[in-house]
């Protein structure tokens, strides 16, 4: 798994969403055909008989021997795989094919929080014409209800986040810190590890979109809400205030290490253990491995910490789909692709290639569950995961301009970090520039 992928997923880069959004409110207004098109098993079927040729945008590295695996299958069919650019880049390039009416991809890879932006523009294929809502059940209950919208499925999901604490037992161990189970077991952790070593931190944190975002899902927070064009923002709803009233003691402190995620200083921090935990998503463990290989057989995994105790709620941070642009020429040779990937023999292909699986096979294989890994003194890793990939807190929605939300993130919540600004009050003024932005872009926002 690529960690350029995951890095993007929290990365504050700007996407020219202001084009995206007032042109996703124009084809809300214009769309002459809304329905979802029907294409039948039979019909993708022939098209993969006939043969011909599609376009596959996405950056995700273990795609590459989905395709050959599926060409072999189906020798008429030629993938063309194509990285035009990781998170925001690819989908930048994608609002402009798709301005152009040039270039378009057939298919393509489109991050959960990210989606909504397409869907409501009208720019994705809605897939419930091609019977994917018979896959209802296959998926994970998050991943799954990420990729609908408006009664809509706009792609089916590639993997999943589902989160977990990923802690250093070494270190844990050195101070004699059990390992917390909930929110304020975690507080204490860190003042504990912290009054031991004051080069130690429980965990590293500048401020991040997607983990806070995360945590308030966790906390059962519906900070957004999305109805057509009618948007809702509460960051200051309960579980926003949860999230805030904790995290703040961490800042308050001076408990959280001054580093940014995925920098040199993060990976040194990982391997010597100043930085003792991370709260992160499943894709984590193959990370570990190849960017923290020095402290092997330091690391395990437990549940994510909870905010009642004996509780099981996780959230989702990270993860993609693959959706079909309306403007592609070979939507049922996508669909063909687009299912083998995400729903046939391209998952194990995937998964063993470290993807972690959105599919509920997958996760209840005892092949998966008893895994052993190595790097985490020979823990069966999976089976922490899996957990928590059932307990994915429902109802989450993200704003339909999240990706442009997330980029002024730093500029709002991120005051937080560097100055006497609490998060209670940057939460405020990220809501505050948010409703602005959506009100811009004619969105109806309360």
């Amino acid at each position: 798994m690529a960690i350029t992928r995951r890095t993007f997923l929290r990365s504050a880069a700007a996407v020219s969403v202001a084009t995206a959004a007032s042109g996703a409110l124009a084809a809300c207004g214009t769309d002459d055909n809304p329905s979802a098109p029907t294409v039948s098993a039979n019909d993708v079927q022939a098209a993969l008989e006939k043969g011909g040729t599609i376009l596959v945008w996405a950056w995700e590295t273990t795609l590459k021997d989905v395709v050959t695996s599926f060409q072999a299958k189906y020798p008429k069919v030629k993938v063309e795989l194509v990285n035009a650019g990781t998170g925001d880049k690819q989908y930048t390039a994608l609002q402009n094919a798709i301005k152009a009416g040039n270039g378009v991809p057939d298919l393509a890879q489109i991050e959960y929080y990210a989606l909504p932006q397409f869907a409501l523009g009208k720019s994705l294929t809605d897939l419930s014409g091609f019977g994917a809502g018979s896959l209802d059940g296959t998926f994970t209950p998050g991943p799954w209800a990420s990729v609908k919208a408006g009664g809509g499925i706009f792609g089916l999901p590639m993997d999943s986040g589902p989160m977990a604490l990923f802690y250093n037992k070494k270190v844990f161990d050195t101070h004699g810190i059990a390992v917390p189970a909930t929110w304020d077991e975690y507080v204490a952790a860190a003042k504990k590890l912290h009054a031991a070593d004051p080069k130690a931190y429980i965990t590293n944190d500048t401020g991040d979109a997607g983990f806070t975002t995360s945590m308030i899902w966790q906390a059962a927070g519906k900070p957004f809400s999305v109805d057509g064009t009618n948007v809702k923002i509460n960051l200051a709803d309960t579980g926003s205030a949860k999230f805030a009233g904790l995290w703040q003691q961490l800042l308050t402190d001076k408990l959280l290490a001054p580093v940014g995620s995925w920098s040199d200083g993060w990976y040194k921090g990982l391997a010597d253990g100043s930085i003792a935990t991370l709260v992160i998503g499943a894709w984590m463990p193959a990370n570990l491995e190849s960017g923290v290989a020095a402290a092997k057989g330091d690391w395990r995994v437990a549940p994510m910490p909870q905010w009642t105790a004996g509780g099981n709620a996780t959230a989702e941070n990270g993860g993609s789909s693959l959706a079909i642009p309306k403007a592609g020429k070979n939507n049922a040779l996508a669909y063909a692709f687009l299912k083998y990937a995400t729903a046939e023999e391209g998952v194990k292909i995937r998964v063993d290639k470290g993807a972690f699986p959105a599919t509920n096979a997958e996760l209840k294989s005892d092949a998966f569950a008893n895994k052993e890994f190595p790097y985490f003194g020979g823990q069966k890793v999976n089976q922490v995961l899996g957990q928590s990939a059932a307990g994915v807190v429902s109802g989450w929605s993200y704003l339909p301009f999240q990706v442009y939300a997330n980029s002024i993130f730093n500029d709002t919540v991120g005051k937080a970090y560097v100055s006497s600004t609490t998060l209670s009050d940057g939460l405020k003024a990220w809501q505050d520039a948010c409703a602005k932005y959506g009100k811009e872009q004619g969105f109806t926002v309360s």
